[in-house]
């Protein structure tokens, strides 16, 4: 694979890694699910065994660890802690039917003919490697810990030659434990963890009680999926997706102006930050009511507002901004563990200065139409819609937006708090510090929110080579300004929506206009 080849695979996958979170939208599918059940196709079970072939969504990943094979860049870790009582023997055996159960656990990928193929084992035992920290006090506990954390987060993976699941239990106690899943993205994503984290509560349970397992044998298998994807997506069915696709994006342009601190670099260094968000709960309770009375929901709403402070920004009256999905609309691939995601690309039409309300319908409408058309994958667009690359930008937009609705990301039968695990335990995730730790940046500029609490929060994650974290905070201010200005008027034009803080306002009427001077 040539260098240039190698970058555009790098561009085309820059809009992957943002796609940690995978379920993000999974109620907004499960409704669009509802529409298109006649449409769907039953996916059936490859008829031969041997090597299959790449999804479309793993052939990308699988092109640029061609070029960076030693990146833990696409690494996706599991961390959790376990609190209580805990049979390790117990947790190793669950552990080990959970890779029995998905053969993508045991996959690795060989190149035959001059194409990447997945390679399943029949059977594989990964180990699961056990550290004591026991001895050591609590406080030093804590910080070796995190150490050995980081070490296998940024550890990569060979994808020829495996595991691509890495699998440690950190011993703190008797009743105290943190473990490690690591696994390369390739073979999963946010919501195929969360069917690990479930089957591995139900397996633990039934195994410590000496039960059976009560899970039922799965349909298919990933590379089945990836088999049908290639057949069922050609012909008519290719060219009707390329075609909504190329009306909806016809004239667009592919560049975000937004104002930045520094000239663009000549190539993306993905060197990156984050400012956390959170928005007051009366705030968050207005943009509730306003989703009521609009008859939109929270995706809708906040993707809204986010295209029109990209608007107030650039000036431009046409937007793009991306949106990963996670790609589970069919009923026999929502239990496994797989790459999935894609990324949609939403345009939004601006022009005319209209109201807040008027805009949601628009934003609705385009978001259930590329919803309708989200089967083409996100590389085959952009193959064909930039044949000449630019390495200095993400291809097609350079905004990325992120809702996570916690209870809408899995099936309601599996969309559950864990609770015990086993005898007294139970299995909570922890936050370690990794997201702190991270300093990369896939986009320009990355909107990720949840709204599963009484506040909407998160994170918004910028490019450090073109803007100072002073103007992201800046950037954050205007956008809750807008907010409170768009849930007290949804019907105002966005020229009147407010964007200065109070601050900024005291600085331009007040101290700007300070011009007086004694004679």
């Amino acid at each position: 694979m040539s260098k240039d080849e190698g970058l555009e695979q790098r561009d085309l996958l820059s809009a992957r890694h943002a796609q940690l979170s995978t379920a993000k939208q999974a109620l907004f599918e499960k409704r669009l699910r509802g529409k298109l059940q006649g449409k769907e196709w039953t996916i059936p079970r490859r008829q031969d065994q041997g090597p299959a072939p790449l999804s479309f969504a793993q052939q990308g990943l699988w092109f640029l660890n061609q070029l960076m094979p030693d990146s833990p860049f696409y690494n996706v870790p599991l961390i959790s802690r376990l609190h209580g009582s805990l049979d390790v023997a117990v947790l190793e055996w669950a552990l080990e039917e959970i890779v029995r159960r998905h053969d993508t656990l045991r996959t690795t990928f060989a190149t035959v003919d001059e194409q990447p193929v997945q390679i399943i084992a029949p059977v594989g035992v990964i180990p699961l490697i056990v550290v004591d920290l026991s001895s050591l006090p609590q406080a030093e506990q804590e910080v070796k810990a995190q150490q050995l954390v980081m070490e296998e987060v940024q550890r990569p993976f060979d994808l020829a030659r495996g595991p691509l699941l890495r699998k440690n239990l950190l011993r703190l106690g008797e009743n105290e434990h943190i473990l490690i899943l690591n696994m390369h993205h390739i073979i999963t994503d946010a919501w195929s963890a969360r069917v690990f984290v479930y089957e591995l509560k139900i397996l633990y349970d039934a195994f410590l009680n000496k039960k059976p397992s009560p899970l039922s044998e799965l349909p298919i298998q990933y590379a089945d999926f990836a088999d049908w994807q290639h057949r069922w997506l050609q012909g008519e069915k290719l060219v009707a997706q390329l075609a909504y696709w190329q009306q909806q994006l016809e004239g667009a342009s592919f560049v975000l102006e937004l104002p930045a601190d520094h000239p663009r670099l000549a190539t993306q260094s993905f060197r990156g930050a984050s400012i956390p968000i959170e928005l007051s709960a009366s705030l968050t309770l207005a943009i509730k009511e306003l989703n009521r009375q609009t008859g939109s929901n929270l995706f809708v709403t906040l993707l809204t507002a986010f295209n029109v402070l990209l608007y107030h920004y650039t000036g431009q009256e046409d937007i793009l901004v991306g949106i990963p999905i996670a790609g589970r609309h069919r009923a026999e691939v929502e239990g496994l563990i797989g790459f999935f995601v894609n990324t949609l690309v939403i345009r939004t039409d601006l022009a005319g200065d209209p109201c807040f309300r008027d805009l949601l319908d628009r934003v609705r409408d385009t978001a259930w139409e590329a919803y309708a058309h989200q089967d083409l994958p996100f590389e085959t667009l952009v193959k064909e819609l930039l044949p000449k690359r630019d390495p200095s930008r993400n291809p097609l937009f350079q905004a990325m937006f992120d809702l996570e609705d916690a209870q809408a990301e899995m099936p309601e039968e599996q969309a559950l708090i864990l609770g015990t695990l086993g005898a007294g335990g139970s299995l909570t995730e922890i936050d370690l510090g990794l997201e702190a730790e991270s300093q990369t940046a896939k986009f320009d500029l990355s909107l990720s929110l949840t709204g599963t609490g009484q506040t909407i929060k998160g994170a918004i994650e910028f490019c450090t080579d073109l803007f100072e974290a002073g103007t992201i905070e800046r950037m954050v201010g205007h956008w809750q300004n807008m907010l409170e200005g768009i849930v007290a008027n949804p019907d105002a034009r966005l020229s009147e929506l407010p964007l200065l803080t109070r601050g900024e306002r005291e600085q331009v009427l007040v101290e700007w206009n300070a011009t007086a001077a004694p004679y």
